[in-house]
């Protein structure tokens, strides 16, 4: 059986200094939040790195807020709660067409009774958006008064029209995902994510300082050398951390990308909503024309 000492020796050697300092820090950090630390035993940060701190923050919490709400655009029956009805019956129509394939293959030579095989639904899927969803009852509407009835002539414009908006809104989703949604995650992960990770090495390098200030405080005379040297050392990489820092969020606050990126939502949307709009109102009139017409027609066969 392995020693206790040669098991020992095989495993890595543990950096003490290091040990020391997180321990240090620790506890540093307990004593402020419990509020046993005075002003004068917390570095005060440089003013320009505290107003960074607060824009950069304004700009994650932007981010985060429109990205929770754009992301709605990578899910294309976002408008068609209905959808989740559809997809479950699709989901009980695979089921039963697996059991069926399964059963004819296993259970060709038992009493048991074999199952028939479900037939699959005719063409692709369809698209899952609202307008789509109108599209197609309004067409199977006009498939059944037929194209001699006023109604189903009416329905049959409508739901090709509404098939137009609805991939113009396919369109749309595809490019805020692809130009805004994409790139803001990107920003967010990367360079916000950058800045705020410095900002967390100033923050361990401050609680290193005023650690080892403390300690120099309690030092005996004969570890005030040793002590005193670690603070310059804690000053030195404190400094170090917080220019990395002022230099990152700079860059973040003043990167352009993230407005390109609000224009290209911006310019999706009107894209989208002009092409429903004109593709609306190249209908309304025939249309309005068609119930005028169906109305005079009630009244007259009402009045004779």
């Amino acid at each position: 059986m392995q020693s206790w000492k040669n098991f020992t020796a095989q495993l890595p050697a543990v950096d003490m200094s290091s040990v020391r300092k997180g321990l240090g820090n620790t506890y540093q950090a307990t004593r402020e939040k419990l509020g046993n630390v005075g002003p004068d035993g917390i570095t005060e940060l440089p003013v320009e790195y505290r107003q960074l701190e607060s824009r950069v923050d304004a700009l994650k919490d932007v981010h985060q807020r429109l990205l929770k709400v754009t992301k709605v655009h990578e899910t294309e029956s976002y408008d068609y709660p209905n959808d989740v009805a559809e997809s479950v019956n699709d989901l009980s129509h695979q089921a039963a067409s697996a059991w069926a394939t399964f059963a004819n293959k296993n259970l060709k030579n038992t009493s048991l009774p074999i199952p028939v095989p479900a037939q699959p639904s005719q063409g692709p899927p369809q698209p899952k958006t609202l307008p789509h969803a109108i599209s197609r009852a309004a067409k199977s509407g006009a498939t059944e008064l037929g194209a001699g009835d006023r109604l189903g002539t009416a329905l049959g414009v409508y739901g090709n029209a509404m098939e137009k908006v609805g991939d113009a809104r396919l369109q749309q989703d595809s490019t805020i995902a692809e130009r805004f949604v994409t790139p803001w995650q990107a920003t967010l992960s990367t360079s916000i994510g950058l800045a705020m990770k410095a900002r967390g090495n100033v923050k361990t390098a401050r609680l290193e300082l005023d650690s080892a200030r403390g300690a120099l405080k309690a030092a005996a005379p004969a570890k005030q050398e040793q002590a005193r040297l670690h603070v310059e050392e804690a000053e030195d990489k404190l400094v170090q951390n917080t220019e990395t820092a002022i230099g990152l969020m700079k860059a973040v606050l003043e990167n352009p990308e993230p407005l390109q990126n609000l224009s290209n939502l911006v310019k999706a949307q009107l894209i989208y909503h002009s092409t429903a709009a004109e593709t609306l109102s190249a209908i309304q009139s025939e249309l309005e024309e068609a119930a005028t017409a169906g109305e005079a027609e009630y009244r007259n066969s009402r009045g004779a």
